[in-house]
């Protein structure tokens, strides 16, 4: 009689860790994270004259090879907007240190990648903000979800 395998998936990583953040940024008092708010998406508007500022912005960069169905490993991209480049690092800074301390439902654990490193928002020619920026990646391990066959 042939084996029935589960039927494995996993979460939304981008979308978990973009929670994370904004559940734990949501309680910090540091100045820099006054006003902040998390998301998955480049603003629509990111020019200076818009108050957006702080902005955080979680994206899946990539899967890594993985062995076998307990577990996927992805990169997460963080990108941090902020009034000046010192706000900029010690929000990016905060954040990484938030995602390397959460365990949850969809993700196991964090490990550094890169960063923060220190940039300007250049964006494409017509988007291009001039905004200070910081960005870093973290590599998450995400928990399988089973589903019923």
């Amino acid at each position: 009689m042939a084996e029935v395998k589960p039927l494995v998936v996993f979460g939304d990583v981008q979308a978990a860790g973009a929670s994370v953040l904004r559940t734990a940024l949501a309680g910090r008092l540091e100045p820099y994270t006054a006003g902040v708010t998390v998301g998955t998406r480049v603003p629509g508007d990111r020019s200076p004259e818009v108050p957006h500022l702080p902005y955080v912005m979680v994206r899946k960069d990539g899967d890594l090879p993985h062995s076998s169905m307990a577990n996927a490993r992805c990169t997460l991209r963080v990108t941090v907007w902020h009034e000046d480049p010192d706000q900029a690092h010690d929000l990016a800074m905060l954040c990484q240190a938030l995602l390397l301390v959460h365990s949850g439902p969809v993700i196991r654990g964090v490990r550094p990648g890169t960063g923060p490193l220190p940039a300007v928002d250049e964006g494409a020619e017509r988007a291009a903000s001039g905004i200070d920026l910081s960005t870093f990646t973290v590599l998450a391990n995400v928990k399988p979800q089973v589903l019923s066959a």
